[in-house]
């Protein structure tokens, strides 16, 4: 397959972070040809990394208000922490109030990631983590309550900036902590998070020899250009995405 071209012409609306520097040079590679977006920062005036999460979820119509009246056939929340935070049913909630006021769907990283495992058929999955560990914990239960098996977890760490933990980690963190889950007897590992950079770390472990490998901003790039297409999840197109099937030249083009 050349190129996936799920995504027929069409806007989407992309909401990141205030301080995430990945989220859109990622979309703007794994994103197919016709595919174009519109970014709209999530912002808090909260004191801490977890207040601000759970804000940003609580001002998300304030934040999609930045859209206007833009013809945007999806919006995609890149922000899996908040989730964690707010849980699986407040997250459902969520989405289905934006879709029957909006009058499109709400694409979740966390609810993405958690589809593109059930079409890959995981029942017991590795994490590949940026997070600290009150924010890992939290992910853990999150996915348990998905119905995942957590079998191991990995930390990347170790060259974050000063302006934040997390988005200044670096694609050879995710990697060192990726690789050391590759002869774990896991169903698929999942790396966390729309601000470390997974592209590359993703790309090499294609045609490893362990599990499918995929991240919040594959997951969530891949549910939302589905969903732009009109196309149901499998197996098959989302292991496209895993293999970097198209984008995965599109991110050699940009010299990563």
């Amino acid at each position: 397959m050349a190129d996936l071209e799920y995504a027929k012409q069409g806007l989407a609306g992309v909401l990141t972070p205030q301080a995430n520097t990945t989220a859109e040079p990622e979309f703007a590679i794994l994103f197919p040809p016709g595919m174009a977006m519109l970014t709209a920062r999530l912002t808090s005036p909260k004191d801490t990394m977890m207040e601000r999460l759970v804000d940003y979820t609580e001002r998300i119509g304030v934040t999609l208000d930045q859209f206007a009246n833009a013809p945007l056939r999806a919006a995609a929340f890149a922000c899996t922490g908040a989730s964690y935070l707010i849980g699986r049913e407040k997250e459902a909630e969520i989405c289905d109030q934006i879709d029957q006021s909006r009058g499109y769907p709400l694409v979740t990283a966390a609810r993405a990631v958690t589809q593109s495992l059930t079409a890959l058929g995981a029942k017991t999955i590795g994490l590949v983590s940026p997070y600290p560990d009150t924010l890992t914990k939290a992910s853990i239960a999150y996915w348990q309550s998905a119905g995942f098996d957590v079998g191991q977890v990995a930390a990347a760490s170790g060259d974050g900036a000063d302006f934040h933990p997390i988005y200044g980690l670096s694609a050879e963190s995710g990697a060192q902590a990726l690789q050391s889950l590759a002869d774990s007897k896991l169903d698929a590992i999942v790396m966390l998070g729309t601000g470390m950079p997974t592209l590359r770390p993703v790309l090499d472990a294609a045609n490893w020899n362990g599990p499918p490998v995929t991240s919040s901003m594959i997951s969530l790039a891949w549910r939302t250009a589905l969903f732009m297409d009109g196309t149901e999840p499998s197996a098959q197109n989302i292991g496209a995405w895993c293999r970097g099937e198209g984008w995965g030249g599109r991110l050699a083009a940009h010299g990563f």
